[in-house]
């Protein structure tokens, strides 16, 4: 989306209409342009001879300012405000040839149309009131949903879940911050002395229900953007061979020289409809070669980093004391005896129960799917309750309990009140919409002053 216009400019941006082919650059049997703006009615007629009905796709020729036939497509018409953008639309269904794309382009340029800019459809959804930025966030990621988990949290999302929460907590915010006003500012009407108080004692409720949905343990951010696993161990403990067996091919070099991993090596793969993200490491050990050394700083700064650590040693064998240390270190783990085709692995190690698997047999495979995809639904499945997703939700709301908080402990009521304001604003970033009026609105409505 534009961020840096100013004011004038982007709302005289406003007024153009605007065209753009919502279904992507591949070439396929049908090619979608869509339009927006207050000239999309005339853009159509003049492209297909009148304006169909709305909401009804009605088969027309599209012809140029010159008269000549540049397709035959289904055109519709969605007058506003119904709309995706709140404005009049228009979508052209053409046939999906690169040459007659840039024809129908052409013309729309020629009759005054601009191309969308990133983004731009769903900003005009948003300044008309469409939907929020909550609502808008989760387009672009329903739009770029790889998993079924991803898909469920967008749509969720789409359909205002979190805005609506978030909506529940303004308006909240508003009647408390109305009550703190209206005690400051008409103590000596015939109001409730204990006004302050009940703001007080509200803002406590509240701000224990925004601290525990801050709380949630990152869900929202892991599934939109993957759950991180590390593997790590001493060399030739079967790390890589292991990546390999879970990834299904032969994505990291296996051999039987130590040391042969010395980067990270990394494969997605969906467990349970959660992205994740596999990654095999260099073998913990002192090394001498500086590539080498190397490839362990890395391994060791990916497991510190990772939301959940394989620690992979071979069983019969003593886990070295690098990934002992790893595993102390991780606050979510799987230990995985590795080679049990030849020696059989103890049950547990280091408080953690042992998860023998032998790649050459396949023998433990599958339950140590199974715990992966149980330790992925853990870290990123979806909860009833809607989820942050993006850091910028999680700073606003940080921003708006700290600043509730001061509100709440304040001992001056006009201190409690700019709590309160300050508060109310971070929320209002989260959705988009912050509007002072809506204070002025809930201490006329709710104390009838004006006597």
């Amino acid at each position: 989306m534009p961020t840096h216009e100013g004011p004038g400019r982007a709302m005289a941006r406003l007024t153009d209409t605007i065209f753009a082919r919502a279904s992507g650059a591949v070439q396929a049997a049908v090619a979608v342009l869509r339009l927006s703006g207050p000239g999309s009615g005339a853009l159509l007629a003049a492209l297909a001879g009148g304006l169909p009905p709305a909401r009804r796709a009605s088969l027309r020729r599209l012809r140029d300012a010159a008269g000549e036939v540049l397709d035959q497509a289904l055109v519709l018409w969605f007058p506003g405000p119904a709309s995706y953008s709140g404005e009049d639309c228009g979508e052209l269904h053409l046939h999906g040839g690169a040459a007659v794309v840039s024809a129908v382009e052409a013309a729309l340029l020629a009759l005054g149309a601009r191309p969308a800019e990133p983004g731009e459809f769903t900003r005009r959804a948003f300044l008309n009131g469409r939907m929020d930025l909550t609502q808008a966030e989760a387009v672009a990621d329903l739009v770029a949903a790889e998993t079924d988990g991803q898909r469920r949290q967008a749509l969720r999302q789409a359909d205002g879940a979190l805005g609506q929460l978030y909506g529940g907590w303004s308006e909240r915010l508003t009647r408390l911050l109305a009550q703190q006003e209206a005690a400051i500012e008409f103590e000596m009407d015939d109001l409730p002395t204990d006004l302050g108080a009940r703001a007080r004692q509200a803002a406590a409720v509240l701000r224990a229900e925004m601290a525990a949905h801050l709380q949630d343990g990152h869900r929202g951010e892991r599934l939109r953007e993957g759950v991180s696993v590390a593997i790590v161990g001493a060399p030739n403990a079967g790390k890589s061979s292991l990546l390999n067996a879970l990834v299904g091919r032969d994505a990291a070099i296996v051999s039987a020289q130590p040391g042969t991993t010395r980067d990270v090596v990394e494969c997605r793969l969906v467990l349970a409809g959660v992205p994740v993200t596999l990654a095999d490491t260099a073998g913990l050990r002192e090394a001498s070669d500086l590539i080498e050394q190397e490839g362990v700083r890395r391994a060791l700064d990916r497991a510190a980093g990772s939301d959940l650590l394989l620690a992979a040693f071979e069983a019969g064998a003593p886990p070295d004391a690098a990934t002992l240390a790893a595993l102390a270190a991780a606050e979510r783990a799987l230990v995985i005896g590795t080679k049990c085709d030849l020696l059989p692995a103890p049950e547990n190690l280091a408080g953690h129960v042992v998860l023998p698997t032998s790649v050459r047999t396949r023998d433990g495979l599958g339950p140590l799917l199974a715990a992966l995809e149980r330790a992925a639904i853990q870290l990123a499945g979806l909860a009833e309750a809607p989820s942050l997703t993006r850091s910028r939700h999680r700073a606003a709301l940080g921003e708006a309990l700290a600043r509730l908080e001061e509100g709440e402990q304040a001992r001056l009521p006009e201190l409690a009140a700019e709590g309160f304001r300050s508060a109310l604003l971070a929320l209002g970033r989260l959705t988009g919409r912050v509007e002072v009026e809506q204070v002025l609105d809930a201490v006329f409505r709710d104390f009838c002053i004006g006597k």
